[in-house]
């Protein structure tokens, strides 16, 4: 089954431990699916529902909105900021729950996962995401995690791509989204 991912990463900078597991989830797609990482979330205003107003919602939001539309589930990539999750991840999720009962995350699955640099990975940036996307409505995979500790010094000359141990979890992660999405499509 075809399944179309998106991909959106907590963190904006260019050289992103979470960017690349991003990168890394896009080569790793199930044959005749594709993840799609999401450029322009830097763009994206904060969210204010003075200025989400049917026919003049700001462009990014709307590219963004129309991005998850076209998504049959998610992946987040979130890094963790001072124990808990980056601003711009959030922002997202708020532009995507929108309308109000009727936004792009509305029941579709959801995989949060990352990497940080602390002990734990950056779980409770994770989630903080689950229970963000929850609540806007997206079906969050409590089952299916992935947290990867240490990430300044795991990757500091390791492409997360390279790294045969990541690759594979990445991968089964995936997988059972992918699943998740084609039972929710079968239903």
């Amino acid at each position: 089954m075809s399944v179309q991912f998106l991909a959106l990463v907590g963190s904006l900078r260019a050289g992103s431990h979470n960017r690349q597991l991003a990168e890394t989830a896009v080569k790793l797609a199930p044959a005749g699916s594709t993840v799609t990482l999401y450029e322009g979330l830097a763009d994206v205003p904060f969210y204010n529902e003075d200025i989400d107003v049917p026919g003049s919602v700001p462009a990014a939001a709307q590219r963004l909105r129309d991005a998850a539309a076209e998504a049959d589930a998610f992946l987040f990539f979130t890094p963790e900021y001072n124990g808990t999750i980056p601003a711009v991840l959030k922002n997202a999720i708020d532009w995507l729950s929108r309308p109000y009962g009727g936004g792009a995350l509305s029941a579709k699955p959801v995989a949060v996962l990352g990497t940080a640099f602390g002990q734990y990975g950056g779980v409770w940036a994770q989630d903080e995401a689950r229970k963000a996307v929850g609540i806007a409505g997206g079906k969050v995979l409590e089952d299916v995690k992935l947290s990867i500790p240490g990430s300044v010094t795991r990757f500091a000359e390791t492409h997360p791509g390279d790294d045969a141990e990541i690759v594979a979890q990445l991968t089964e992660v995936i997988e059972r989204v992918h699943g998740h999405a084609g039972t929710a499509a079968a239903a």
